[in-house]
């Protein structure tokens, strides 16, 4: 949030930053001094950007907004709050006029979901969707214990990449590859340092497990993206179904999207409809290789889409393909935007 708020020039009059304890840190260069938080120390701030939690107790962001700071919260305490407004600028504006000094950001996945699927919603009608993810590691945040799910693929990365460099490269492919699959199911056990991050390997893996699950199966991580979908959209009986799965990729999620819509709609009328799409790429001819991928969109602020076709399965159905930065767009950017619509909007108060 620091670096986004200096690349865009936020119009900053002062820089505070907040932490439950003391300390310095280093962002691009420059030393922040880190202070306590405490209810006292919004009186004088006008804006507070919240990095989040789970859970409203012990949550300042009340506290602040009852001083008077508007608090645009990137965790999950606030999302569903019905007096809560669940914004993406480019998608929902308007519903900041309701805000009552606390604002919410929405869930990562969802975000880019919305950007793309808004604009098709307004062009023919969504009836459903259908969504599986492909998350990245960057987006678990730090274990319990500390440590972090980007180091935790490194090592796993590492140790794997050495074990089968030892191995004999003699023989027909075939029993290489059933050599290597044997080495590193042999050191699954070894690669889970911390089974609080990951309970199995990262590494060469995919985990249908992000958060915790439900009674009915389905996880908290895949109830966020339709609880939150259906809230953004302001649909709240819109089916949509969501398989959400952690794969070993640094940074940046992945999105396959099923959707049916009420009015028939093209892929060609997609990709235009799209295309005119604030903060949407398309990327869309795959005959050429060009399609969206995590490698070329992380560090990059748009939420891209491609494979853009056709479901021939139901009446007026396309598939696409939705990649973007689970950290920039998908959390901070996204909570910055909300700060710069509210001032274009003439919506944060004067203290």
């Amino acid at each position: 949030m620091i670096r986004i708020l200096r690349q865009r020039r936020f119009p900053l009059a002062s820089l505070r930053v907040f932490a439950t304890r003391e300390r310095d840190i280093v962002v691009d260069g420059e030393t922040y001094h880190v202070e306590v938080i405490g209810e006292e120390v919004f009186d004088d701030i006008e804006v507070a950007f919240f990095a989040g939690g789970d859970t409203k107790e012990g949550h300042f962001g009340p506290v602040a907004a009852a001083r008077g700071t508007v608090v645009i919260d990137n965790g999950d305490a606030f999302r569903m709050d019905p007096e809560v407004p669940l914004v993406v600028p480019e998608v929902n504006p308007e519903a900041l006029r309701a805000h009552k000094n606390l604002i919410a950001n929405p869930n990562c996945s969802t975000i880019q979901f919305v950007v793309a699927l808004k604009p098709l919603h307004d062009a023919a009608g969504l009836k459903r969707a259908v969504v599986s993810t492909y998350q990245a590691v960057s987006g678990r945040g730090t274990s319990k214990r500390g440590n972090d799910p980007v180091e935790q693929l490194r090592r796993e990365m590492a140790k794997i990449s050495a074990r089968l460099g030892s191995l004999a490269e003699e023989g027909a492919p075939e029993e290489r590859l059933h050599d290597m699959c044997e080495a590193v199911t042999e050191m699954a056990g070894t690669l889970v340092d911390d089974p609080t991050l990951f309970p199995h390997p990262i590494a060469g893996n995919c985990l249908p497990h992000i958060s915790s699950f439900r009674e009915d199966g389905y996880s908290k991580e895949e109830m966020k993206l339709v609880n939150e979908t259906r809230k953004i959209l302001g649909e709240p009986e819109l089916r949509v179904n969501a398989t959400t799965v952690r794969v070993p990729v640094f940074n940046c999620h992945s999105e396959a999207a099923n959707l049916e819509f009420e009015r028939p709609i093209s892929a060609a009328e997609a990709r235009e409809v799209l295309e005119r799409a604030p903060g949407v790429v398309v990327m869309d001819d795959p005959a050429n290789a060009e399609y969206p991928v995590p490698i070329y969109a992380s560090g990059r602020d748009e939420v891209f889409v491609g494979r853009i076709r056709e479901d021939p399965t139901v009446p007026h159905g396309l598939n696409l393909w939705i990649v973007s930065d689970n950290l920039r767009k998908g959390a901070a950017l996204n909570t910055i935007q909300i700060a710069e619509k509210m001032i274009e909007m003439g919506l944060l108060p004067e203290r």
